[in-house]
C-alpha cells in the first residue's frame, strides 16, 4: 500500500509560478516512477509529467520548458515546479504511481492560473 499527499496548489496570476509536492509513504520501495496528472473542468485526466527512480522524465508538449519535475528519494518527495502559468493550466493536479496491479492516487491539488 502507498499514500500520496500532494500540498502546494493555489491561485496565482498568470505568468506567475507555483510549486507543488507529493509526499509518498508506505511500501515507496516498491515505488519506481511518480506522475503528475491533472484534470480540468468537462476534460479528460492527462498525463503532465513524469520521473523513474533513474531521473528519465516525461513531459506533456503544452509544458515543456515551463513545468520541472524533480524528487528527492530519501524523503519521498515528488515536486513540481510550475513557472510561466497560463489560464489553461487550471485544474486539479494529482501525483500519482502505478505498482502492479493498481494505481495509487492523491486526494489532488487545486492550481487556478487567472488572467
Amino acid at each position: 500500500q502507498v499514500q500520496l499527499v500532494e500540498s502546494g496548489g493555489g491561485l496565482v496570476q498568470a505568468g506567475g509560478s507555483l510549486r507543488l509536492s507529493c509526499t509518498a509513504s508506505g511500501t515507496t520501495f516498491s515505488i519506481d516512477a511518480i506522475d503528475w496528472y491533472r484534470q480540468a473542468p468537462g476534460k479528460q485526466r492527462e498525463l503532465v509529467a513524469s520521473m523513474t527512480n533513474s531521473g528519465n522524465t516525461n513531459y506533456l508538449e503544452s509544458v515543456k520548458g515551463r513545468f520541472t519535475i524533480a524528487r528527492t528519494n530519501a524523503q519521498n518527495t515528488v515536486y513540481l515546479q510550475m513557472n510561466s502559468l497560463e489560464p489553461e493550466d487550471t485544474a486539479v493536479y494529482y501525483c500519482s504511481t502505478y505498482i502492479p496491479h493498481r494505481r495509487y492516487w492523491g486526494q489532488g491539488t487545486q492550481v487556478t492560473v487567472s488572467s
